[in-house]
């Protein structure tokens, strides 16, 4: 090959470092730790200012999470947390799911029962829990129908207008290839919704975590709950915040591993 035709190419490679960086540089996971840091620097200038003398540093919090992780107390609380939580969010995802694919499929039954998810969507469920514990008591039945009212409506909202809006191209398909109604929802209905059905259960989830720490500081003290009203009884903030970080960062993490698990049942075209 004769030096006259390299020249072309010579530019672009010497271009490939800077690209590369700028790649690099908009990348998502990148994106996302810049994101983080320029957050917790805040927080962190905050703390030292002080903003307010019941506003911890970002380090001080941190040495707060090592001490009630060392002492063993942040995971007695999780599991406390998590029983209440785990429940509400099992019978809201059957039972959300279920109902939002009967109304889906069946007019009638959306006529009769999404205006109630539609209100209680939009209305401030919060303000809900004295009714409950006035009716089921302060025990763990009333914390599981907190769970359950707050995480419900999404998801049974979601799946509705997932089922809803199966493209009519798909079903007259099924219809020529004349599938029964049973198989046209098995084959059809069901896998075009199911992308929009799991990102109602991860609002749904997020919901629900709203909902049991409101539970456990509206009901009862118990859990992260209750390790946040009593370090903020004792005026020892770095460990108050710590729990609400805590559960912050377990929230977080669960709902993204929902995500993760989305794109790779859903999405294939975003696997990594």
């Amino acid at each position: 090959m004769q030096t006259s035709e390299l020249a072309p190419a010579l530019p672009a490679l010497r271009q490939t470092p800077a690209r590369n960086w700028r790649d690099l540089a908009i990348h998502p996971l990148v994106l996302r730790l810049v994101s983080f840091s320029i957050a917790l620097a805040l927080w962190e200038y905050a703390g030292r200012i002080p903003l307010s003398p019941a506003f911890p540093t970002f380090l001080e919090t941190l040495a707060g999470l090592g001490s009630l992780i060392a002492d063993g107390s942040l995971f007695k609380a999780f599991m406390i947390t998590l029983h209440p939580l785990v429940i509400g969010l099992a019978v809201s995802v059957v039972l959300g799911v279920s109902l939002g694919v009967l109304m889906g499929l069946h007019q009638p039954s959306e006529w009769l029962i999404a205006p109630l998810f539609i209100i209680a969507q939009a209305a401030p469920l919060a303000a809900l829990i004295p009714i409950l514990t006035f009716a089921y008591g302060i025990g763990l039945t009333a914390k599981i129908m907190t769970v359950c009212i707050m995480a419900m409506p999404v998801i049974v909202l979601n799946t509705l207008g997932a089922v809803r809006n199966t493209p009519q191209s798909l079903l007259e398909m099924s219809r020529s290839f004349l599938a029964t109604r049973s198989q046209s929802i098995r084959m059809v209905i069901l896998p075009s919704a199911s992308p929009m059905i799991f990102a109602g259960l991860r609002l749904g989830c997020a919901a629900a975590f709203i909902g049991v720490i409101l539970a456990e500081l509206l009901i009862t003290p118990t859990g992260i709950g209750d390790l946040i009203s009593y370090n903020q009884s004792v005026a020892d903030y770095p460990k108050m915040y710590a729990a609400i970080l805590s559960i912050i960062l377990f929230s977080v993490l669960f709902i993204e591993a929902l995500e993760r698990i989305e794109h790779t049942l859903f999405r294939p075209e975003t696997r990594a």
